[in-house]
C-alpha cells in the first residue's frame, strides 16, 4: 500500500475551500496568490471551479505594488463589516491579502506563508473590502518588520494609491471605491478572526 503523506490530496483542493488558513493564524496565514507586481491583467480564482479566470485587463497603467491574493477559508460577511466605522457590510468574498517580498516573485497561483503586519480599510460600493498587509515569512529583509508602522511611508502610499485608483474608469469623475484608512497588526488580527467566523457561518468548518 502506498505510503502517502498525511494529509494527502489525490485531487487538487479548491484554493478557497480546500486549503488551510494557517497553523499560526491570525499572526501567520497562508496566502493564495492571484496577482504579481508584473501583471497588467486582473486574474481571479473562479469560485465554482477553483481555476484561475481572466477577470479584466487593468484599467490603469499602474502595476500592483506587491503580491496579491486571498486567505483561504475566510469570508467577508457581517462580522467583518461590523469592524468598520462606516455603515457597510462585507463584500462576500474571501479576505484579500498583500504580501511584500524582497526578491521578485513573478508567478501567480502559488501558496506562501505570510506574516501579518496590518492592513488597509477599503470601501467598495458600500462594502468592506479590507486588504491585509503582510510580509513573506522567513524573508530576512523584512525580519524586523512587525507592523505597518515599521514600513517606509512611501511603500504604504503606493499600496494606498494603487487600491484607491485601480478601479477608476477613464472619463468617470466620481469613484465609489476609496481607502478609508490604514490599520495596525492588532486590528488586522481582528479582521482575520472575524473573516474566519464569517466563513464558518456561511460554509461550516
Amino acid at each position: 500500500m502506498p505510503n502517502f503523506p498525511n494529509p494527502f490530496f489525490r485531487w487538487r483542493p479548491h484554493p478557497w475551500h480546500g486549503l488551510e488558513v494557517g497553523s499560526d493564524q491570525p499572526k501567520t496565514v497562508n496566502a493564495f496568490i492571484e496577482l504579481t507586481p508584473f501583471d497588467t491583467i486582473k486574474y481571479e480564482v473562479d469560485k465554482k471551479t477553483g481555476y484561475m479566470r481572466v477577470d479584466r485587463p487593468q484599467r490603469s497603467s499602474s502595476l500592483p505594488p506587491s503580491l496579491y491574493g486571498f486567505i483561504p477559508r475566510t469570508y467577508c460577511g457581517d462580522k467583518v463589516g461590523a469592524l468598520s466605522k462606516q455603515d457597510v457590510k462585507g463584500d462576500a468574498d474571501p479576505l484579500d491579502i498583500c504580501v511584500l517580498s524582497e526578491r521578485p516573485i513573478d508567478r501567480n497561483e502559488v501558496i506562501l506563508s505570510a506574516r501579518v503586519i496590518g492592513g488597509l480599510h477599503m470601501v467598495d460600493k458600500g462594502e468592506a473590502d479590507d486588504k491585509i498587509i503582510s510580509v513573506l515569512e522567513n524573508d530576512t529583509y523584512y525580519k524586523d518588520i512587525h507592523s505597518v508602522n515599521d514600513l517606509p511611508p512611501v511603500l504604504l502610499e503606493r499600496l494606498r494609491h494603487y487600491f484607491g485608483t485601480y478601479k477608476l474608469i477613464p472619463g468617470k469623475e466620481s469613484n465609489d471605491v476609496y481607502v478609508d484608512g490604514i490599520f495596525d497588526e492588532d486590528h488586522a488580527y481582528k479582521v482575520i478572526q472575524a473573516s474566519i467566523e464569517d466563513y464558518e457561518t456561511m460554509y461550516g468548518e
